[in-house]
This record gives structure tokens, C-alpha cells and sequence, in this order.
């Protein structure tokens, strides 16, 4: 029950307009408060081991990125704030790619006012359409905004901080995740991300314009995902039959 009203409620804040990394953070707390544990065992003396070969050069990694996006700010702030977006967004969509669309709705639609709402959305089919996982919408944000070099220094900054998160903390998350107050912090942040996605798809659908045969492509796009089609061929399938049937 935790677990829907954690989800219920992110959803709530999120319609209303709070921003969505604060919802994520109250969603942490009450999963800490309210969510069971689930017999995981509590960390022991072992995490406390050397830290990884791998620290010093991703330290170096971001000390220079730190450095580059200290002097990108200095000659072009938009593109700066571009990067300093995008990481934020991938520090904070926990449970996979489709976590970063509200994020990045609030940010890009509802805040800066970058793109239209019918445009990202836009950007998300076309980023199922190609390889690689959704938050590539991030190369399709840059690129609308600052054409080659902000699509390049966008999909830089959406990925760079999960992998360094990766390279550093991998030794360890099998002793982490056993923890109990950090699974229930983990539990929480992922229901909020259930009513995030819930909140935005709401605000997305109101930038279709809906028909019967689009109504009816929605209907059947939710029942093959259900069914476990691949998400590529539900896009595809659902595109050329729009091509066919929408005039």
C-alpha cells in the first residue's frame, strides 16, 4: 500500500508542478519511512575495502569535465547550461531511461521552454526508433537547440555522470544493495517514478490530436507492450499504419 501512495503522490506534485528532482527526494524519504524492509541483510565491515583502481581516472575525468564546462559557460552559457542539464538529469533518473522523460518534460518543456511539448515528444519516438536507450532524446533536445555541437555536448552530459557512477561504485553496489535503509530508499524513488511517468504521459497525450484510429493505435500499442512485443516493433508497426490510416 506504501507503494501506491508513494507513486499516487508524485504524480500529484509533479500535475501540480513541483519540480520533479524535489519529488524524487520526498519519494526517497517516505520509501525510508513507510516501505518494509525485505529481509536484506545490513552492510557489514566488508564495504569498508581500498577504493577501486579506477577512482583516479575517473577523478580525472571529472575534473576535466569540470573544467570544460567551466569554460564553455565562460563563451556560450545556453550550450553550458545545456550540459549542466543534461547531467542532472542522468543523476537523478533512477530505475532507466524512460525515468528521464519527466525530467526532462519539466525541464526543457515547463521550465526553460526550449521546445514544445509536441516537439519532444517528437524526439521520444524518434529516439525508440533509433539505437541505443531513450535518453538519446537528449542528442535530439541539443540538436534542436544548438545543431551539431549542442546535440554532441548533450548526449556528453547525459551520460557521463552514469558512467562514472558505474566505473566507481560497481565494486560495491552488490554490499549496497543488501542494505535495508537503502533499499527502501531505492523502493521509494522508484514508485515516484511511476507517478512521474503516469503525470507526463497525461501531458504528452494532450499535445496529440486525437482520432478514433489514433485512440484505437494506443489501445493496441498498450496491449503488445503488455504482451512483451519489442518496443522497436510497436513503433515501427504503429508508424507505418498512422502513415496508412491518418490523413
Amino acid at each position: 500500500m506504501s507503494h501506491v501512495v508513494i507513486a499516487t503522490l508524485a504524480a500529484v506534485l509533479f500535475s501540480v508542478g513541483a519540480s520533479p528532482i524535489l519529488v524524487i527526494v520526498l519519494a526517497a524519504g517516505a520509501g525510508w519511512a513507510l516501505v518494509r524492509s525485505t529481509g536484506a541483510r545490513p552492510i557489514g565491515s566488508e564495504v569498508l575495502l581500498p577504493l577501486p583502481s579506477t577512482i583516479r581516472p575517473a577523478a580525472l575525468i571529472l575534473g576535466a569535465a569540470a573544467i570544460g564546462l567551466a569554460a564553455l559557460a565562460l563563451v556560450d552559457r545556453q550550450l553550458a547550461a545545456l550540459v549542466a542539464l543534461m547531467c542532472r538529469l542522468d543523476l537523478f533518473a533512477f530505475g532507466g531511461g524512460f525515468a528521464s522523460v519527466p525530467l526532462m518534460y519539466h525541464e526543457v518543456v515547463g521550465v526553460r521552454h526550449w521546445l514544445a511539448g509536441s516537439t519532444l515528444l517528437d524526439g521520444i519516438v524518434l529516439g525508440q526508433l533509433t539505437p541505443g536507450p531513450i535518453v538519446i532524446t537528449a542528442t535530439f533536445v541539443g540538436h534542436q537547440l544548438r545543431g551539431l555541437i549542442g546535440g554532441a555536448l548533450a548526449t556528453v552530459g547525459v551520460f557521463l555522470p552514469s558512467f562514472l557512477m558505474v566505473v566507481v561504485m560497481a565494486p560495491y553496489f552488490d554490499r549496497f544493495r543488501h542494505h535495508p535503509a537503502f533499499t527502501r530508499l531505492i523502493s521509494g524513488v522508484l514508485c515516484s517514478f511511476v507517478g512521474l511517468l503516469l503525470a507526463v504521459t497525461v501531458q504528452l497525450a494532450h499535445n496529440v490530436a486525437w482520432t478514433w484510429v489514433h485512440g484505437l493505435l494506443a489501445a493496441a500499442a498498450f496491449i503488445a507492450l503488455r504482451l512483451k512485443v519489442d518496443v522497436l516493433w510497436v513503433v515501427v508497426v504503429a508508424t507505418i499504419l498512422s502513415i496508412a490510416l491518418c490523413h
